[in-house]
């Protein structure tokens, strides 16, 4: 795999699952509003920043509010998140997700987080998963949310690596529009049907290895 040298990992579906920590914290938002929250309404925050996240949530209880309230809810349902996150361990890394990570490393490859979290430091220092990084981005770092490339291309840009030598692994459609968007290859992880826009899709970590990824890449 001579033109690839980056490997960027999304991080919730990818490497770890927190989606039911996101789920749980926007559930007590919108019971305190008086309206159901599913989990099927949950897939839709997948991939999107807090405040995007919120405005869905708030378009399926019909509701509007001031700017400078949904901030303060915002804050208060990212307390709550990291409240629930705060117990992870290791033991919730994804199967795969931590042997694959550290094959890549130790094949020379450079490595990237690029998540839409603003917890991601926390979590992957939660995982002892941070040492296997050379740039983590996440929701502090950028502008603009996925299916803007921004996030990827200021990986890339951190490790000093063009985006035609970048290869991406994502579960969700945002973020495989955006990787696309950007130039780079796309590995989903997830459903078939959900990230049909990926290179090609993969039901987790556990299920590739450099040279599956080679075969994938160079068929």
């Amino acid at each position: 795999m001579d033109n690839i040298k980056l490997f960027i990992f999304d991080l919730d579906g990818v490497i770890v699952d927190t989606a039911k920590y996101h789920y749980l914290a926007w559930k007590e938002i919108a019971e305190k509003y008086r309206f159901h929250f599913s989990e099927k309404d949950n897939e839709r925050l997948k991939g999107v920043s807090r405040m995007v996240s919120l405005d869905i949530l708030l378009s399926i209880g019909n509701l509007s509010l001031p700017q400078q309230e949904k901030k303060i809810i915002a804050e208060i349902k990212n307390e709550r998140y990291k409240d629930f996150i705060s117990n992870m361990t290791p033991n919730e890394i994804l199967p795969g997700a931590k042997e694959f990570l550290e094959t890549v490393k130790l094949s020379g490859f450079k490595t990237a987080l690029a998540s839409a979290s603003k917890n991601a430091g926390f979590i992957l220092e939660k995982l002892n998963l941070i040492a296997l990084f050379d740039t983590i981005i996440d929701g502090n770092s950028v502008q603009n949310a996925k299916p803007n490339p921004e996030i990827f291309l200021k990986a890339a840009q951190n490790v000093n690596v063009i985006p035609v030598h970048c290869i991406v692994f994502e579960d969700a459609q945002a973020g495989v529009q955006a990787a696309k968007a950007a130039g780079m290859r796309c590995i989903g992880v997830g459903s078939p049907k959900v990230l049909k826009d990926a290179d090609f899709v993969i039901s987790g970590l556990d299920k590739i290895n450099l040279k599956t990824l080679q075969n994938i890449l160079y068929k």
